[in-house]
C-alpha cells in the first residue's frame, strides 16, 4: 500500500463529507483536537493508543493517520513495534496482520 496516496485519498473523501455535513465534521475535529492535546498523557502516548485501537478495529486509515501523528510526536519504530505486540496479545492474528501494516506505514511515512 502507498500510505501517502491512501491518506491523501482519505482526506479527499473526508473533505467531501465535510462539505455535505459540516457540523458533524467540525464536531469530530473539535473532539480530536481536544482529546489529543498533551495532558496526563503526552501526544506520543496518545498516538500509540490510537494506533493500537486502529489495529484492533482493522482501520487502515486510522493506522495511517495516527502513525503519521506518532512520527510527528517523536514515536520510534521500536515503540510502535512494542505497541503492535501488546495489540497482538489482545487482538490475536488480525491484530498481527494490521500491526504489520502499521510498521509498513511507519517505514513509508517516516522516510
Amino acid at each position: 500500500m502507498d500510505w501517502k496516496a491512501e491518506l491523501a485519498a482519505t482526506n479527499k473523501n473526508l473533505d467531501s463529507f465535510r462539505a455535505v455535513n459540516p457540523d458533524a465534521g467540525k464536531g469530530f475535529s473539535t473532539l480530536y483536537v481536544n482529546t489529543m492535546k498533551p495532558s496526563a498523557l503526552g501526544a506520543k502516548e496518545k498516538e500509540l493508543i490510537a494506533i493500537a485501537i486502529g489495529i484492533y478495529s482493522h482501520c487502515s486509515d486510522c493506522i495511517g493517520f495516527h502513525v503519521k501523528g506518532g512520527i510527528r510526536a517523536g514515536m520510534t519504530r521500536e515503540e510502535l513495534a512494542e505497541t503492535v505486540g501488546v495489540t497482538m496479545m489482545m487482538g490475536g492474528g488480525p491484530a498481527f496482520m494490521y500491526g504489520a501494516k502499521a510498521l509498513e506505514a511507519f517505514d513509508q511515512l517516516s522516510a
